[in-house]
């Protein structure tokens, strides 16, 4: 149950803290790229439908959103391709959930900003000191760890990243691994592993709140910090600590080719004429009924498309281990040699155990599409 009073007592907390952008303001920021307010409060209106919040809290979670210029965030780089804040900077025609992630006070990351070399290092040492306690801590990247935590030295001073991650960890009010490079080691973790690159929740024994995708979506980001400034709380977390907001649903039940899977029509190989009639990509490699993430209600590229409306499966690049786990990418799961439950290896049992689940599961699946298309072939 929703306790109004309290996030009113919170909002009322936010608007005696001075901004901490100094040069504008968010209202000002959206006014200017040419959003109404009509255009905000609409905003608003989904965004508190896409956080699972009754509509009525809509007026709260603008007003949350016009305050977000006073929350710190510190934005860290460990090893990844940087695609996930290309995401969020790149946009050629700026969204509301862009525009607001611009005016967060991002106290230290180092696309944006001018600093260099010591300049820089000095720069996120000062804001972990000056927002002890207070700040965001926004992670981007697999973390090279043990034996081979040199394999990433950042700065003049060759400090590593599993230490910068650490240092900035202790000191964070809430932690947010951004991509799935941070949240599950991502492409960097696969096999063989040689940097033993490992998620940010190794690093701390703080709860991390994993936001994967490659990249996530930007609402998967701003839907966070939305979250935090509300309720000054995590929220509720599936088990592999990743929003259930924006991860309860898988892509298969939510996908614009879920008829056609039970209709048993299926692209058999791509530009055929089940491709041009938008059948499902199923048995063209698509991993739709094992990956949960919003991709299909949220998309890419301003809202306008995402790879299985283009006309490629998805890769499950939200799921944990995805990279060795649903490769072949083109293949379907059900054909997939996996290896057996309890072999090779008792360090990765658990992820056996989990790669098991996930076999009996397309083995389901997989039935499911062959009965469908048998009596699709008899029809």
């Amino acid at each position: 149950m929703v306790d109004y009073t309290q996030i009113k007592s919170r909002l009322a907390e936010l608007e005696k803290l001075p901004s901490l952008k100094s040069n504008n303001s968010i209202p000002k920021a959206l006014e200017k790229a040419g959003f109404t307010r009509r255009d905000f409060m609409k905003w608003a209106g989904a965004m508190t439908a896409f956080l699972a919040l009754p509509a009525s809290l809509t007026p709260m979670v603008a007003r949350a959103a016009e305050l977000a210029d006073r929350l710190p965030v510190i934005w860290l780089h460990m090893a990844e391709c940087t695609g996930c804040s290309e995401s969020l900077l790149r946009s050629d025609t700026p969204t509301i959930d862009s525009l607001i992630f611009d005016y967060i006070s991002l106290e230290y990351h180092e696309t944006v900003m001018a600093a260099s070399g010591w300049q820089a290092e000095e720069n996120l040492e000062s804001a972990m000191e000056k927002h002890k306690g207070n700040y965001v801590l926004m992670v981007e990247g697999g973390i090279p760890m043990g034996d081979t935590e040199s394999y990433l030295t950042i700065g003049p001073h060759g400090k590593t990243g599993y230490k910068i991650a650490q240092e900035a960890s202790n000191n964070a009010k809430a932690i947010l691994a951004i991509g799935t490079c941070s949240s599950f080691g991502g492409i960097q973790a696969a096999r063989p592993n040689p940097s033993n690159a490992q998620p940010l929740s190794k690093v701390t024994n703080k709860t991390v709140i994993n936001v994967p995708g490659c990249p996530p979506s930007e609402k998967n980001i701003v839907g966070n910090v939305l979250q935090l400034l509300l309720f000054k709380e995590l929220p509720s977390l599936d088990v592999y600590n990743r929003p259930k907001w924006a991860y309860g649903f898988r892509i298969h039940d939510l996908c614009e080719r879920r008829g056609h899977f039970d209709a048993g029509e299926f692209v058999q190989a791509f530009g055929d004429e089940g491709a041009k009639k938008g059948y499902c990509l199923y048995k063209v490699g698509c991993k739709g009924p094992y990956t949960f993430n919003n991709c299909s209600r949220e998309r890419f590229n301003q809202h306008t498309s995402w790879p299985i409306q283009a006309g490629h499966g998805c890769i499950g690049c939200s799921e944990p281990s995805f990279w060795d786990a649903m490769g072949p990418f083109e293949e379907p799961m059900a054909s997939h040699k996996f290896d057996t439950v309890f072999g090779l290896g008792a360090d990765s049992v658990s992820d056996k155990i989990g790669i098991g689940v996930l076999c009996l599961t397309g083995v389901a699946i997989a039935a499911h599409a062959v009965i469908s298309s048998t009596q699709k072939d008899k029809e």
